[in-house]
């Protein structure tokens, strides 16, 4: 056995809760490890509708700390990630004035009810509440409410059934799994005595002392505490350390990523976020270029089984006729598909009524040392359960909280141009210095935020990919450098929008896989392996 490692905190699971924990307790100066199963946000948070959102549904069952968190956590985020968070227009279609009061005092209440008409008056109480619940750290206008001639002049060929609509704003992050990714670059920069390791295999516990396996070497960590944050695989980490409970009941959530330029122009840069004949809340918005449809709510009870089946595909290609009827949605203009578990807790009622609140569960190993699950919580909230946490690791350690993160930049967020005049002088700045042009820097911008200006330093003689132009050499390979990739789904699925926004093409997987598979070490039967996983 290796030399036992001591730390403070061990961190098991890099999703966003766990990112964000990380990086709260380095920036309070306490050492920690986090390890990963494969990659930073690889599992539900890659699996997300990628909204930022106060909540809106869940005015409807009570929960109204959840909603207010949400919200205030929304509009840090606009502020704290403006380079991958921005305001999303939304529209809630209404088709009645009086419709879905009954059943919305019902699920105020607890009781079940189907609800699947929300009319005027209960739309216009439950924006007017959000509005309320939102109005600390105001990023984004108050809500109105549409006529139907308003909502033909903002949305075009919406179904005749609709007579107005609710508009108000959300946040839309672009590429949630660089915001994990930053948040463990930004916790080691803060405090560098601390480490975040990907594709960790989890041995076990032996007394105080975990074992685990990295990059073919196995290790030993002696924590003093512990913070089971890997979501809807809580249980089984749990079990590897010798813990038996039973806390977790996940929840599938399939999305898909269209084609469709008749839907997409006619959102017109608006969410469009309705409740379906099935008593469903679904939703769509321009996402790259294309439309983002989403999203089921089905139990499920081995995460590692979810994926977007053909029955759901089918259905969310379906349920946008409620809204457009004359714009069909047809398999064929599928680009992308996926599906993330929502780490929920154990219940035995209907899933779609279980809290999306966040809970800590406190347990011990069979040695004694602390066990901390982060249960729950959704993409929004992650920086406030983070804090939550920190603040009972550092009354456990006896240490103060040196600072708050609530207005802690996030990596490429960091001195974002918000106008724009700062934006074009930015642009202007490292195009001149770096040797590109304008349109190149401005791209990288929006791909990688500030971050981008250590890398177009060394972009120089850079070559357009022949399969994907818009991404070259040397981009890729700075990538593969300083952002921890060591799988090309890594590269194509999180550190870049390739597989997401539906350029990812076989000939695109192999000209990526031989240019980095050198300087990672792969032989030429890993090069095709880690091809075929892309297939």
């Amino acid at each position: 056995m290796s030399e036992v490692q001591d730390v403070d905190v061990l961190i098991l699971g890099g999703g966003i809760n766990g990112c964000g924990t990380f990086r709260d307790l380095c920036a309070q100066g306490i050492d920690c490890l986090l390890l990963e199963r494969t990659d930073f946000c690889a599992g539900a948070s890659a699996g997300s509708s990628r909204l930022m959102h106060g909540g809106l549904k869940y005015l409807e069952t009570g929960e109204f700390r959840l909603v207010r968190e949400s919200a205030e956590e929304r509009n840090r985020l606009l502020s704290n990630a403006a380079h991958y968070v921005r305001p999303l227009p939304s529209v809630l279609p209404v088709r009645s004035r009086f419709g879905g009061i009954l059943p919305s005092v019902l699920r105020f209440f607890g009781r079940e009810a189907k609800l699947n008409d929300r009319g005027a008056i209960i739309t216009r109480l439950g924006l007017t509440l959000y509005d309320i619940y939102g109005r600390r750290f105001r990023a984004m206008p108050a809500h109105r409410m549409l006529s139907r001639r308003g909502l033909d002049k903002a949305i075009a060929g919406m179904d005749r059934g609709i007579i107005g609509a609710g508009l108000y704003y959300e946040g839309q992050i672009s590429h949630a799994e660089r915001l994990g990714l930053e948040l463990v670059l930004d916790g080691e920069a803060l405090h560098p005595a601390s480490r975040a390791l990907n594709h960790v295999t989890l041995l076990g516990a032996e007394g105080d002392i975990i074992r685990y396996s990295h990059s073919g070497e196995t290790r030993s960590v002696r924590p003093r505490i512990i913070i089971n944050a890997a979501g809807a695989w809580i249980d089984r980490v749990n079990a590897t350390l010798g813990i038996n409970a039973r806390l977790m009941g996940g929840s599938k959530g399939a999305h898909l990523v269209v084609d469709n330029p008749a839907l997409f122009d006619a959102l017109n840069g608006h969410m469009v976020y309705f409740g379906s004949g099935d008593g469903r809340v679904n939703l769509l918005y321009p996402f790259q270029g294309r439309v983002m449809i989403g999203s089921t709510d089905i139990r499920i009870d081995d995460p590692d089984a979810a994926h977007c089946d053909a029955t759901e595909a089918a259905y969310l290609c379906a349920v946008v006729a409620e809204v457009f009827p004359d714009i069909p949605v047809t398999e064929d203009q599928i680009h992308y598909r996926f599906s993330g578990v929502r780490p929920l807790p154990n219940a035995a009622s209907d899933v779609g009524a279980v809290t999306r609140d966040h809970s800590i569960a406190e347990l011990t190993l069979p040695g004694g040392t602390p066990v901390h699950c982060l249960i729950g919580g959704k993409w929004t909230t992650f920086r406030g359960f983070a804090e939550q946490e920190t603040d009972k690791i550092l009354a456990l350690l006896g240490r103060p909280r040196k600072c708050n993160t609530r207005e802690m930049q996030i990596g490429g967020g960091k001195g974002y141009p918000r106008t724009e005049k700062a934006r074009a002088d930015w642009i202007d700045r490292v195009a001149t210095h770096a040797g590109l042009d304008r349109a190149r820097a401005a791209a990288l911008l929006d791909r990688y935020g500030t971050r981008a200006e250590d890398m177009a330093a060394t972009l120089s003689g850079e070559t357009p990919l022949r399969s994907l132009p818009g991404y070259s050499d040397r981009e890729l390979l700075w990538l593969v450098r300083h952002e921890r990739v060591a799988t090309l789904a890594d590269l194509l699925r999180r550190r870049t929008l390739v597989a997401l926004s539906g350029d990812l093409t076989p000939q695109v997987a192999a000209e990526v896989a031989a240019l980095i598979g050198p300087p990672l070490g792969w032989t030429k039967a890993q090069t095709e392996a880690e091809i075929a996983t892309l297939s």
